[in-house]
């Protein structure tokens, strides 16, 4: 069996999957680098696939590290999919060592990146027509892997990037609505590039698209004293980052906390975000009851 890979974890696109599946094969099996992008897969894969994922819910993949049954299900796959973009600073060692014959695909493909300090910013899935991207990327691997149900992939995909474009016109409308002096919007760490730049919205964080990083002192007394003086609207603390920063910059500045943003995880089952969709929409009221309550204290 030939099979076409690529490790790649860059910007630049990277050629799909062309591996066809042993005719006796019953289930595709998939690893997913993390929670969002295994749940797209799920979403398109349906019923032909046992998904695996690697970072779960609520956990934070910029400081992930992987374990021997990550490994193993790795080593076990026959598709393989990373976020790319830098994102998953783990997944080229971890999928050379674990000896994988499965094929190995970046979701972000085709997706124009945004730069943040000279550095690109991986949650690319922040914008919901870079999701449909994801989605679109999903479905042309799977249905090269497993012609068979190609059909079935393409429907799912369909249906889900309807869903998805009714959620993205539905946060444009919501989101244009805003006031101009009710945009601005702080955050844990510089998760929400794409959502800003296609929702028209600005978003300040202490701490780089990396959460590994940590502000400096002065960077930190910088940022607050920008706050005290250009103000803000709304301030939010993340689910896989520790909301000491936040706290802190709440009491200096006095911006109220407006909630919990669901960055680069899912939450867990019982959540409010145990989908991209629903962490979507959990993310767009959230940010619309602050912004909108904004300034009427």
């Amino acid at each position: 069996m030939t099979v076409l890979k690529s490790i790649r974890t860059g910007v630049a696109s990277v050629s799909l999957a062309m591996m066809a599946l042993p005719a006796a094969a019953d289930e595709l099996k998939i690893v997913a680098s993390f929670s969002i992008l295994g749940d797209m897969v799920e979403q398109v894969a349906g019923s032909y696939a046992d998904v695996t994922t690697i970072v779960g819910p609520d956990a934070d993949a910029h400081v992930y590290t992987p374990s021997v049954a990550d490994a193993r299900a790795v080593a076990q796959a026959d598709v393989i999919f990373v976020n790319g973009m830098g994102f998953e600073t783990w997944s080229d060692t971890l999928i050379a060592e674990s000896g994988t014959e499965g094929s190995v695909n970046i979701a972000t493909a085709g997706i124009t990146p945004v730069m943040v300090e000279g550095e690109v910013d991986p949650h690319a899935w922040n914008s919901l027509l870079n999701g449909v991207t994801y989605v679109q990327n999903i479905a042309a691997v799977l249905s090269d892997v497993a012609p068979a149900h190609a059909d079935d992939f393409q429907a799912n995909a369909e249906a889900y990037v309807a869903e998805l474009m009714a959620l993205d016109t539905q946060t444009r409308e919501k989101l244009n609505a805003l006031p101009a002096d009710r945009r601005t919007v702080v955050t844990a760490h510089d998760a929400f590039g794409y959502l800003a730049d296609a929702y028209g919205l600005t978003f300040l964080a202490p701490v780089g698209i990396d959460t590994e990083a940590e502000p400096s002192a002065q960077e930190l007394a910088a940022l607050i004293d920008a706050l005290k003086e250009q103000g803000a609207s709304a301030l939010f603390v993340e689910n896989i980052t520790s909301p000491a920063l936040v706290e802190q910059i709440s009491e200096e500045t006095g911006l109220k906390i407006g909630g919990r943003l669901f960055s680069d995880a899912l939450s867990e089952r019982g959540g409010p975000a145990t989908s991209y969709l629903a962490m979507f929409q959990h993310n767009l009221g959230a940010l619309v009851s602050a912004l909108e309550s904004a300034g009427q204290s």
